[in-house]
C-alpha cells in the first residue's frame, strides 16, 4: 500500500478504480488521494490550467470566491497582511482582499514562481481549490502553517469527500489534477497535527486558526 501523502500514514486501503485512476484512502487521516503513479507530469498539469479563465472583473468568479472571503474577512483584524497560496492564471481573491485593505502577496507554481514570498510571515494565507490538486499536501501544508504567527488564519477552499458510496458519482474525481481529496476528518485531523482550531463555514470552505 502507498503512504498518505497527508499524514504519511502506512495504512491505506484501496476502495475505488475509474477507467483511469485507481484511488486509495488513509485510515488515519482518512484522505483519499491517486497514487504517484497515476498523477500528471508538471506539463500536462500546466496545460489544463492553462485553460482556466478565471479574472478578477468577472463577477461570477468573485461571487464564488466569496464563500471564503466573506467569513475570513470578518476575523481579520485591520491590515492584516496575507499570502494566496496558488493563485492560478487570473489572481482574483488577492485582489478582493487589497481592495478591503489587506496587503497580499501571492505563489503559485506555474504563474507566479517566486519563492521568496514562502521565506516571510503573514497574518493569514488563503489557498482556494488548490489542495485537491498537491502532491504532497502534508508537507506543503506544513510549510504554510510555519509561516502563521499565533492566531495566525488559514483558510482553504476545495469541494470535501462525504462518503466512499458518493465517491463513484462524484463529478470532482474526473478532474485530471485533482489528485487528492479531503474530509472533514481530514481538516480534524490537520487542526489536531498543528493545534489549530478549524470551522466549516460552507460545504467547500474550512478555516482554521493558530491557537
Amino acid at each position: 500500500m502507498p503512504t498518505c501523502p497527508l499524514c504519511a500514514s502506512p495504512h491505506s486501503r484501496h476502495f475505488h478504480r475509474d477507467a483511469r485512476r485507481d484511488y486509495y484512502r488513509c485510515e488515519e487521516c482518512r484522505l483519499a488521494y491517486v497514487p504517484t503513479a497515476q498523477r500528471l507530469s508538471p506539463a500536462q498539469e500546466r496545460a489544463v490550467y492553462d485553460q482556466h479563465e478565471n479574472h478578477p472583473d468577472d463577477p461570477d468568479y468573485r461571487r464564488f470566491l466569496s464563500r471564503l472571503f466573506e467569513p475570513l474577512k470578518s476575523r481579520l483584524a485591520p491590515g492584516a497582511r496575507g499570502l494566496d497560496f496558488g493563485a492560478g492564471p487570473g489572481p482574483t481573491l488577492s485582489v478582493m482582499f487589497e481592495e478591503a485593505g489587506h496587503p497580499m502577496a501571492i505563489y503559485d507554481p506555474f504563474y507566479a514562481p517566486d519563492t521568496s514570498v514562502l521565506e516571510r510571515r503573514y497574518d493569514f494565507i488563503t489557498a482556494t481549490e488548490v489542495v485537491e490538486h498537491l502532491f504532497a499536501p502534508g508537507r506543503e501544508l506544513d510549510r504554510l502553517v510555519a509561516l502563521l504567527p499565533d492566531a495566525g488564519w488559514l483558510g482553504l477552499m476545495t469541494k470535501r469527500m462525504t462518503s466512499e458510496e458518493a465517491f463513484a458519482r462524484w463529478h470532482y474525481i474526473l478532474d485530471p489534477t485533482h489528485v487528492c481529496f479531503f474530509s472533514e476528518e481530514s481538516f480534524e485531523w490537520l487542526a489536531g497535527h498543528h493545534d489549530m482550531s478549524v470551522e466549516f463555514p460552507a460545504a467547500d470552505v474550512v478555516l482554521l486558526q493558530k491557537r
